[in-house]
């Protein structure tokens, strides 16, 4: 069955409240996951754009006292955890920096999740592999050498990984979306291959489900409307809703190849055919 992860990522504004609402929305929907990030603001926020100034909810702000707003803290994690329990719906993180991903080992986490933006990171890959824990990588901003080598790195570290197709523009453009490399990265790394999406439509990842994708993400929000960057290529409840409807039901529709004359084909058959 295709996993389906909903990334809420830092759609929640750095409210608490409105994290839990979209657990609320992917729970209801039938998602698998719901997935956040987590930095440590001194390692990834450059120097030179700390101080550059924001025009944010909270007003005219610096970009670090921004990122500051919006990243949840320890108990606000635990709180997460537990609501998530409470739920009964599992969540994971990306991890942006290896203070984050030693973060994120406090939590009985199923899964790691790699960054499309971290896929170059060389020690952080390497840290990734060794907690020897099922992971999903995305590849958006990666020419195919650097694919080749974060393979490498999980392959020599035996860790499984699961390849996620992702194209980093947001909300991407559909003759961008190049849903082909789906199959071409199955046949290449012999894994299976998923598919993180940042368009701002539902079509294009039934059609990675179709294709053979074994994971769907997306990232979800309360409404398009909402301040963030990451708002206008996520989907809406409705959205949300309908792609999981119709993924879960593409392994029905497609069955196998046998063709089967059914009891009540035969019954039509035997009203139609006259001549039998």
């Amino acid at each position: 069955m295709v996993k389906i992860i909903a990334e809420i990522g830092i759609n929640h504004n750095g409210d608490l409240k409105i994290a839990k609402q979209l657990i609320d929305l992917a729970k209801k929907a039938g998602c698998d996951y719901v997935k956040f990030q987590k930095r440590d603001l001194d390692i990834c926020i450059p120097k030179d754009k700390r101080n550059e100034m924001r025009d944010t909810p909270w007003g005219k702000i610096s970009y670090m006292d921004y990122k500051k707003k919006i990243e949840f803290s320890q108990n606000e994690y635990n709180e997460i955890d537990d609501y998530c329990k409470s739920l009964d719906i599992k969540w994971l993180a990306s991890a942006w920096d290896l203070k984050s991903l030693e973060f994120l080992d406090n939590y009985d986490l199923p899964v790691n999740k790699i960054a499309s933006a971290l896929v170059t990171n060389d020690e952080f890959i390497k840290a990734v592999a060794a907690r020897k824990k099922y992971t999903y990588i995305s590849t958006g901003m990666c020419e195919l050498k650097d694919i080749d080598n974060v393979v490498n790195i999980f392959e020599s570290a035996n860790c499984k990984y699961e390849i996620m197709h992702c194209v980093s523009t947001y909300p991407c453009k559909d003759s961008d979306l190049n849903l082909s490399l789906i199959n071409f990265y199955k046949m290449r790394y012999e894994c299976s291959v998923g598919y993180s999406g940042h368009e701002d439509s539902v079509s294009p990842s039934i059609v990675a489900a179709t294709l053979g994708a074994s994971s769907i993400e997306r990232h979800i929000t309360l409404s398009r409307s909402m301040f963030g960057t990451d708002q206008s290529a996520s989907l809406e409840e409705p959205g949300l809703i309908n792609l999981v409807q119709v993924i879960r039901k593409i392994p029905h529709v497609i069955g196998k190849p046998e063709k089967i004359f059914i009891e009540d084909e035969k019954k039509i058959a035997k009203k139609l055919r006259y001549w039998i």
